[in-house]
């Protein structure tokens, strides 16, 4: 957590400490566990340690629209904590190990701690970037845009999360999941993943990727990184 919020702002010793000193309870959740469920009220926030999980919604015909992923040391819920009620639910991808904050002692940081209050700030701006990215994917892009997109995303992130790179990575989703996430049925995703393989932009065993042509693949996804905000430094780092 300490790593993931000095990304966004410098962390003084005193910041430091007060990130130990929050109370948590550890759990390890099987995948398809909800960690958040839509219209409750959550009263933990959650890091999660190891494993993969993801934001979705379910609409009244029973479709699932997955819009966003998250890896090892995510804040996955931190709006839930001043919003009160949760407007979508998120479920493990694979076994995970989370840290359950209670949100009273996410307030109570974010407010004594400036600089804690403001990474935590910048992490939830992030998140609607990457939001309004994921919009754009699924409303104007081609079939084959959007998953060369979603790759592409998962590379960087991972990369950034010191998981994977480009060269190698296993991606923890079927073709099913990846269809909910890009709008897309599964054969049409299947289709895609397949073209790209013959065009030598991507191998594929399993969901085992390897990246051979990463500028293709980027060209290929209309591909550009700058909504994550990995390159971020916060002025008051300057």
């Amino acid at each position: 957590m300490i790593d993931k919020l000095q990304f966004w702002a410098p962390l003084s010793d005193a910041d430091e400490a007060a990130v130990r000193a929050l109370p948590v309870t550890f759990r390890r959740l099987k995948a398809g566990h909800y960690v958040v469920w839509d219209g409750d009220r959550p009263q933990h926030s959650c890091l999660l340690i190891h494993g993969f999980a993801y934001r979705h919604k379910i609409v009244r015909e029973g479709k699932k629209q997955i819009f966003s992923l998250h890896m090892d040391g995510d804040l996955v819920d931190l709006q839930n904590s001043l919003l009160g009620r949760a407007d979508h639910n998120v479920e493990m991808l694979t076994d995970c190990d989370v840290a359950l904050i209670p949100v009273d002692a996410i307030r109570k940081i974010a407010f004594d701690r400036p600089s804690v209050g403001m990474a935590m700030w910048y992490e939830t701006l992030v998140e609607g970037s990457i939001f309004r990215e994921w919009i754009a994917n699924i409303g104007r892009r081609d079939a084959r845009t959007r998953i060369a997109h979603l790759i592409c995303e998962f590379a960087m992130r991972l990369k950034a999360a010191k998981l994977g790179t480009p060269e190698g990575f296993m991606i923890p989703m079927s073709q099913e999941w990846i269809s909910d996430a890009v709008s897309l049925t599964s054969v049409h995703v299947n289709r895609v993943l397949k073209a790209l393989q013959a065009d030598g932009v991507i191998h594929r065993s399993r969901r085992w990727i390897e990246v051979r042509d990463w500028d293709g693949l980027v060209e290929a996804g209309d591909f550009n990184p700058a909504y994550l905000h990995l390159d971020q430094v916060h002025p008051a780092a300057i």
